[in-house]
């Protein structure tokens, strides 16, 4: 009953926003390339909320830099079961939830942005730099929680750190053997359930470690394996955006009558029908007048469509490190990190292609303008193009097709590393220290699409009021394979990315005697990284003369005699909450699998899959060198109520970039596929300083500066040509694109009432230099000859309108960051309330992108970024019982990049996701831990527009259901 009590009395708090703000070390360590030095004392391993809260106050009272950490509350448990989700915890952290997790959306980067900055992070595994293949960023989503002993985020690193990102850096550690008292086996063995997909995936943790005593010093050796699976399901309706603009044509009216058989080639079954209107294109709105301008009908979102989506994510990661210490002084180590992270999706999609004849159409009032169209591009008054949208009717003779694919992305990365740290005098440490990562992804999307049959169409009915959009379907059974013929098969995207680097870094540091210069610090860094990136997409048509299905489908191929293919999709979509429940014949996913469908396909021309053609003009290979020096110095006095560090760091950077590109030395000349080659070179100086002034023992004043680069992504460094010699245009990549810079300056304060508890204020300006934006101008192209077209293309001289990303606008990022923790522990409370605290955080963030938007230069947010972002979290903790929710609210944000035109665009309502967890300890060595993720079912639903001119008009529902998971967790030794 006591315990049951607790537990009670545990859910009715809100959880730890920052729970385990900690690292394993009670003093900020040197993270030049990411070990303690020869004087740092073993790390102590935190177990429990209020160790975590403590711990991470006194890291943040005593760093000189700009940072806050996350510490695993046990050996293998982070707060959270994904990292990322984890970090969007840490004020100023933002994630973005994606197929029922914290996930990027598109399956690369960190899908996080810090400081308002996304894309523009640092990974480091640590203190290391860490990348996922083909990017700049580790992909921390595929992060095997079990392997993080803990997190650190610098939002504003200093000259010791490893340059890479203006938003900020992100260090994941790994446990090592000494930071234990003796021999430890830990594990957990555990669960995973989505109430949606309705399926159990396992999660399982086990590490081992020993230590012992050799001669006049100690060894030890530290193995750890984690291997889990998760499984939910995503069904969501996408639908289209654009101004849609129509005119209704009413069956009854003389106009459809007369557009029967000739002009609009009109339907002649709704001649004389009032409820019945055809909705015609408008060329040009501005060609009517005002009055008749506000009668158009937008039909912006009718096509949304039904998509179930199951997302399976695997994740295995695998860490050893060694460490020898022969004496106090001296320490050889070897640290070895396997990760692991497949993303397996099989998506059954039902596309509906709607009719132009719509029965009881009803619009509501809806305003289009020239801005919210185009920007108003023309410079004029801003007039009206529309005045209503379509709300709902039921759309006559439409027709369908179906799709089912199979997505698989793979992730591995390795990580080996050795070095020495060696404490010379008491007054001189040195610290070697080498690093080789081989990180190799994947991508292999393939996919059947089927196409209703000729002369069968079915009545559509929609609600587009309502959010979701209510949907009907009647007509011929759509899962029929009788109803259906073959369309075509693709695999469009098929890729792989080929990394590698190598670092080594030597650290020098000296520390005074008797001065106010506590330490000083000199260091250098070599790094090679080289990437190759292939492609080996292609697509074939499943026809009976291998061209494109036509009209009539006079060459379909019939679906029965391959129904043994297919499948049909649940018939619990959205649980219902969509009108339609789902039920439609789609090609099944694991028939897509191996050479299936090449067999049953033997005239489609499919090749093998283990022999594949390359696109040749899809290769790239880039080999980048950097050659870092830096020089700081920590410094303290009066009494060392003033604190900080000043330091710069000078780093040379030398690219080699190839692409492959079409040659043709006349118009007459065969087109030849060549190697394009290019190189670059640059110096970045950065400087760094951090000053603390210690107001009163508990209150701290800060003052930071730093200057950061993020180099520009591999792809975006492509020396890639492409021209029309129709149009005269082309593209091409830009492999001297330099890195955009930040000015980082960073005030705060803050008060620490107790050893847990305090409160903290902090602002921050990040000046931006050098964003990325595309600009068009006239060049010759010497892989091709003069331009000799009849298009205009604004050029002369033979020249192409070529587009190119370049270095070109300034903005920046700035804003507020509150946060605080308290236990309940004060004198004046009642005892009971002791053991309950709670955390919060809140971050405001203003972001300014210029980008050229339908040649008009627009001040625009960071996408994935919120301008409120709040967490909310209480806690329980004593000796049997932990307990914690969690609130993570969002406000809108721009999802991908601003569109040229804002009615094209997509942004993210806001939103907000309750977790909670609860942890009971049945005796000293077994914890069992009950999660759940996302109560309140909601999900990042997309709307047409962008901040600022937001519609309200639902584009894209999700409904991913909720995750429980339950874990037994032991521990014996420490």
């Amino acid at each position: 009953m006591r315990t049951l009590s607790k537990l009670a009395a545990a859910l009715l708090c809100t959880s730890a926003a920052v729970p385990a703000w900690a690292q394993d070390v009670p003093q900020p360590a040197d993270a030049t390339s990411g070990q303690e030095t020869a004087t740092d004392t073993d790390a102590i391993v935190v177990t429990g909320i209020r160790e975590s809260l403590q711990s991470a106050a006194q890291r943040k009272k005593n760093t000189n830099e700009v940072m806050d950490t996350i510490s695993a509350e046990d050996i293998g448990k982070l707060p959270d079961n994904n990292v990322a989700a984890t970090l969007s915890r840490v004020p100023g952290v933002q994630a973005y939830r994606f197929g029922g997790e914290s996930a990027s959306p598109v399956g690369q980067g960190s899908g996080l942005t810090i400081r308002g900055l996304s894309g523009q992070t640092s990974s480091q595994v640590d203190g290391r730099a860490f990348i996922t293949a083909g990017g700049r960023e580790f992909n921390v989503e595929g992060a095997s929680p079990g392997l993080v002993a803990g997190i650190d985020v610098y939002k504003n690193p200093s000259a010791e750190h490893i340059e890479g990102g203006i938003g900020g850096l992100i260090n994941i550690r790994t446990r090592r053997p000494l930071d234990f008292t003796g021999t430890v086996v830990s594990g957990s063995v555990g669960g995973r359930y989505n109430d949606l997909g309705k399926k159990v995936e396992p999660e399982l943790f086990l590490l081992g470690s020993s230590r012992w005593n050799v001669g006049d010093g100690e060894m030890g050796l530290l193995l750890v394996g984690s291997w889990s699976r998760s499984f939910n399901r995503g069904d969501n309706n996408p639908a289209g955006g654009g101004t849609s603009i129509r005119r209704a044509i009413r069956g009854n009216s003389p106009e459809y009558a007369a557009n029967v058989g000739t002009g609009l080639n009109l339907n002649s079954a709704y001649v004389g029908r009032s409820d019945v209107v055809y909705l015609a294109d408008v060329a040009n709105p501005l060609a009517l007048s005002a009055t008749d301008r506000g009668n158009l009908v937008s039909t912006v979102t009718e096509g949304h469509n039904v998509f179930q989506e199951d997302y399976l994510r695997t994740r295995k990661g695998l860490a050893g490190s060694f460490q020898y210490k022969p004496t106090p002084r001296l320490e050889f180590y070897i640290d070895g990190n396997y990760t692991y992270y497949q993303y397996h999706q099989n998506y059954r999609f039902l596309n509906i292609a709607n009719s132009r004849y719509v029965q009881n159409a009803a619009t509501v009032p809806f305003t289009i303008d020239e801005m919210l169209a185009n920007r108003n591009s023309n410079g004029g008054t801003n007039e009206l193009l529309s005045g209503t949208r379509l709300a709902s009717g039921t759309f006559l003779g439409s027709t369908a097709a179906s799709i089912g694919g199979d997505e698989k992305s793979d992730y591995i990365s390795y990580l080996l590393a050795g070095g020495v740290k060696w404490q010379v005098t008491d007054e001189f440490d040195v610290h070697f220290d080498y690093s080789y990562v081989k990180a190799d992804r994947s991508t292999d999307n393939r996919s059947v699409t089927a196409a209703s049959r000729a002369g069968l169409a079915w009545d559509v009915t929609r609600d587009l009021t309502t959010k979701p959009a209510q949907l009907g379907i009647s007509g011929p059974d759509l899962a029929s394979p009788a109803n259906w013929v073959f369309n075509n098969y693709s695999n469009g995207n098929n890729q792989a990315w080929d990394d590698k680097s190598g670092a080594a870094a030597l650290d020098l540091r000296y520390r005074p005697r008797d001065s106010f210069i506590k330490a000083l610090k000199v260091g250098a860094r070599y790094s090679v990284l080289e990437s190759q990136y292939n492609n080996y997409s292609f697509g074939r048509n499943l026809t009976t003369d291998g061209a494109s299905l036509a009209p009539n489908q006079s060459n379909g191929i019939a679906i029965l005699p391959y129904a043994d293919m297919f499948e049909i999709a649940p018939s619990n979509f959205m649980n219902g909450a969509m009108g339609y429940s789902g039920g439609y014949l789609t090609f099944s996913p694991d028939a897509l699998l191996g050479d299936n469908v090449r067999a049953r396909f033997p005239n489609a021309g499919i090749l093998p899959e283990d022999n594949l053609a390359e696109n040749l003009l899809s290769r790239r290979y880039i080999r980048e060198r950097t050659y870092a020096v830096y020089g700081a110095a920590d410094f303290a006095f009066l009494d060392d109520r003033i604190q900080g560090n000043i330091g710069v760091r000078a780093v040379r950077a030398e690219g080699f970039a190839r692409a492959m590109v079409n040659s043709q030395a006349s118009p007459t000349s065969p087109v030849v596929i060549v190697p394009n080659e290019s190189d670059s070179s640059r110096w970045d100086v950065l400087p760094s300083a951090n000053l603390s002034w210690r107001i009163t023992p508990d209150t701290i004043l800060r003052l930071g500066y730093g200057k950061g680069i993020t180099r520009a992504s591999t792809d975006a460094l492509n020396p890639a040509i492409s021209v029309n010699t129709v149009t005269g245009t082309g593209n091409k990549g830009n492999p001297d694109l330099g890195p955009q810079k930040a000015d980082n300056f960073d005030i705060s304060l803050e008060h620490y009432f107790s050893p847990v508890n305090y409160a903290a204020v902090a602002l921050f300006y990040k000046n931006v230099k050098g964003f990325f934006s595309g600009i068009s101008q006239c060049e010759t192209v010497p892989t091709y000859p003069a331009y000799t077209g009849t298009a205009a293309n604004n050029c002369t001289g033979g020249q192409y309108y070529i587009n190119q990303t370049v270095n070109a606008q300034n903005g920046w990022a700035k804003g507020v960051e509150v946060s605080g923790q308290t236990f309940f522990d004060y004198d004046f409370v009642p005892k009971f309330l002791h053991n309950f605290g709670v955390s919060g955080s809140f971050t405001y963030v203003d972001t300014k992108n210029p980008l050229i938007l339908n040649g008009i230069l627009t001040d625009t947010p960071q996408p994935f970024t919120s301008k409120y972002n709040w967490t909310a979290s209480g806690f329980y903790e004593d000796d049997v019982l932990t307990a914690r929710v969690v609130y993570t609210y969002r406000s809108e944000s721009i999802l991908f990049n601003v569109a040229g035109n804002p009615i094209d665009g997509r942004y993210i309502r806001p939103f907000g996701l309750l977790d909670a967890s609860v942890s009971f300890k049945l005796m000293p060595e077994l914890t069992l831990s009950l999660n759940a993720e996302n109560l309140t079912k909601v999900a990042a639903d997309r709307f047409v527009g962008e901040p600022g001119m937001t519609t309200g008009i639902e584009r894209q529902h999700f409904y991913n259901g909720r995750n429980f998971s339950a874990a037994l967790r032991f521990r014996f030794g420490n």
